[in-house]
């Protein structure tokens, strides 16, 4: 089995938004594990205030994302409902068939990062849902499903155990790269 790295992502981060814009322009994703996470469950188990509510911390994040937007070439604009709940997105990745998993991954990410959708809004993830071909109802039966949303729970566990503390993260051969500008690094140690 080949070796990949492992990308713990969620929708909510515009920096996992950021790397994944960089794997793909590089045809990388099939290096690549896509772990889904709930981003504030991983900060409330380390006891972490994330960026967003943190005045002086938000207005640099707003600022580095758009200068590596802008240095990558990279489509992006800062959502003006940022943060929402990712909660049932994040369970929605986990619960679609694996065919259409990157085209939904692709799709709440360039809706929310690219295009300044608001996809905690109904509307919203059922024009996603309808590009996939997906019905809402069964999404809607899907999220709720216990065993999605133990897996969700699973995987941020599992993420915390590894250190994990934020998105992006990449693991590799039992070491962590933290934030989109180790995804090189992550690349190195595949390779290595």
């Amino acid at each position: 089995m080949t070796k990949k790295i492992d990308f713990y992502f969620d929708f909510i981060s515009p920096y996992s938004f950021l790397a994944h814009k960089k794997i793909i322009s590089s045809n990388d994703r099939n290096k690549f594990n896509y772990k889904a996470i709930l981003l504030g469950g991983l900060h409330n188990l380390g006891g972490i205030t994330a960026p967003a509510f943190n005045e002086r911390k938000m207005k640099n994040m707003k600022n580095d994302c758009n200068l590596i937007a802008k240095k990558s070439k990279i489509d992006f604009v800062w959502n003006d409902k940022f943060p929402i709940n990712s909660l049932y997105l994040m369970r929605g990745y986990l619960f679609v068939d694996s065919d259409k998993k990157d085209k939904y991954f692709d799709l709440c990410f360039d809706a929310y990062w690219k295009n300044n959708e608001d996809i905690s809004k109904e509307e919203n993830i059922k024009n996603i849902l309808s590009k996939c071909e997906i019905k809402p109802n069964d999404f809607k039966k899907g999220i709720e499903d216990q065993k999605i949303k133990n897996e969700l729970k699973d995987l941020t566990n599992i993420a915390f155990q590894k250190d994990v503390f934020g998105a992006p993260t990449f693991v590799i051969n039992n070491n962590l790269f933290w934030g989109q500008d180790r995804l090189e690094y992550a690349l190195d140690e595949l390779n290595n």
